[in-house]
């Protein structure tokens, strides 16, 4: 290789691996994060916006069971009980955002209809869930799938901020602001032949 190509291959092949590494990071424009030690998934809040859509794409309304599965700071179950008159658990192994999601939820009023429990998603109780709301990665949803159509019931809806579940095609996707939310009906339970 020429000498004067080495600025293009050095650029070419950043651009490369950025390409490859995004399918597995969180967005770019999601610089605050916080990877706490022993985690799956670093902490990158939601904004406030892709929330509320999140909650309307998903038909969020009175009689829902909204469960988060890593839930950072509560906002997500915090707003579907304040904004859309849900009940909501949400799960995380931070003990530091569980404190917060706690605090958020008595800020905004909804303690009696909410809460927050320290425990890895892997390990929660979906099984009351109407509506599962996520914001992880490729790999996490892939390994939550299987266990997200054996334990949810039928009709019960799944919402993803960014990430898909690999082979299993969306009912909808939406593109807000650069960021994409991809939206799940649980099927029916297939008869054993």
């Amino acid at each position: 290789m020429r000498i004067e190509n080495f600025g293009f291959w050095f650029a070419f092949s950043a651009l490369l691996l950025l390409g490859f590494g995004a399918a597995a990071a969180p967005p770019l424009a999601a610089q605050e994060f916080d990877w706490g030690e022993g985690l799956d998934v670093p902490y990158v809040p939601t904004p406030q916006e892709i929330v509320r859509n999140m909650l309307q794409l998903a038909g969020v309304h009175k009689g829902d069971v909204v469960i988060d599965l890593g839930c950072g700071d509560g906002r997500i179950v915090v707003t579907a009980a304040s904004e859309f008159g849900a009940r909501g658990v949400g799960y995380d192994l931070n003990p530091e955002r569980i404190r917060e999601a706690n605090e958020n939820a008595v800020k905004a009023g909804v303690q009696d209809r909410v809460r927050f429990v320290e425990k890895n998603l892997f390990d929660a109780d979906i099984r009351e869930a109407t509506v599962v709301t996520l914001y992880l990665l490729p790999n996490v949803n892939l390994k939550l799938k299987p266990r997200l159509l054996a334990e949810l019931k039928p009709g019960t809806r799944i919402v993803s901020h960014s990430f898909d579940m690999g082979d299993w095609t969306p009912d909808k996707k939406i593109e807000l602001d650069g960021r994409s939310i991809y939206f799940w009906v649980v099927p029916a339970k297939k008869a054993a032949h």
